[in-house]
């Protein structure tokens, strides 16, 4: 059975980010993501994990200045010292709250970027990141993400991903399979699963085209879930979506998996 985790960055939106977190909680999830903590000390974080008896499975490197429009920095030649700073605000967050997975985005190159200097930019930053994380036990992430929601995102494909991994040859990096935006760019879903499993760490649902709930739309999430269980895959399935309506309102879905709606 999937072990699913709320994304309290589009889920349970209705109250403060605080709140979530008990919101999450009261319907039955055990573990929770979001997109960044950083607005928030981490030992409040911590707090509101302890006291709601939740696991915080996945949050993102901080993405650069996100108002001008950063995307992450991984892939974008000459802000090497900048990524470097901003492991050392992850790592200091993660340790903190007990994140043992981060998520590092690729980036927004510029429509004039050399593409051999963005992919060793990109395979070195992964690498550094994944030295640093490694001591503290922590899994470095690269996600593909598709072009409608974020134009211009320097990675899109699992192959290209895979050949990263391959390029860094950290032990502690992996994939982070987003099933809504692999369906977008690729489709093929099941196959790309039964192909990649071994390479990844974390997978990510939503209702294709909407991102709404996963019962919405074009893709069959309990046949995925059968496929992802029979491959034996042991990690989170974070639910990144936009609830339709009231959060728990939506969460009928999810109630074969233990969660209330």
């Amino acid at each position: 059975m999937p072990k699913l985790a709320a994304n309290l960055s589009m889920m349970f939106t209705e109250v403060p980010f605080l709140e979530r977190f008990a919101a999450a909680a009261e319907a039955g999830f055990k573990g929770v993501e979001y997109l960044f903590p950083y607005d928030h000390p981490a030992e409040t974080i911590a707090a509101a994990l302890r006291d709601n008896g939740l696991q915080n499975v996945l949050f993102n490197l901080p993405p650069g200045n996100w108002e001008t429009g950063d995307r992450g920095l991984a892939a974008i030649p000459g802000r090497e010292a900048e990524f470097d700073g901003l492991i050392d605000k992850a790592l200091e967050y993660a340790r903190i709250i007990g994140c043992p997975r981060l998520h590092v985005m690729a980036g927004i190159p510029s429509a004039d970027a050399n593409k051999e200097a963005c992919q060793s930019t990109y395979v070195r930053n992964i690498r550094h990141a994944a030295e640093r994380c490694a001591p503290h036990g922590i899994t470095v992430l690269l996600e593909p993400i598709n072009l409608r929601d974020i134009p211009g995102f320097y990675l899109n494909r699992q192959e290209d991903a895979l050949a990263t991994l391959d390029a860094v040859g950290a032990r502690n990096a992996a994939v982070q399979m987003d099933l809504y935006h692999c369906q977008i760019v690729e489709g093929d879903v099941a196959m790309k699963i039964r192909a990649n499993i071994d390479r990844v760490a974390h997978f990510q649902i939503a209702g294709v085209p909407e991102r709404r709930e996963p019962d919405i739309g074009e893709v069959n999430y309990p046949y995925l879930f059968d496929v992802i269980d029979e491959l034996g895959f042991e990690g989170w399935i974070g639910c990144e979506y936009r609830p339709k309506g009231e959060t728990r309102a939506g969460l009928g879905w999810a109630a074969p998996y233990g969660i209330k709606a």
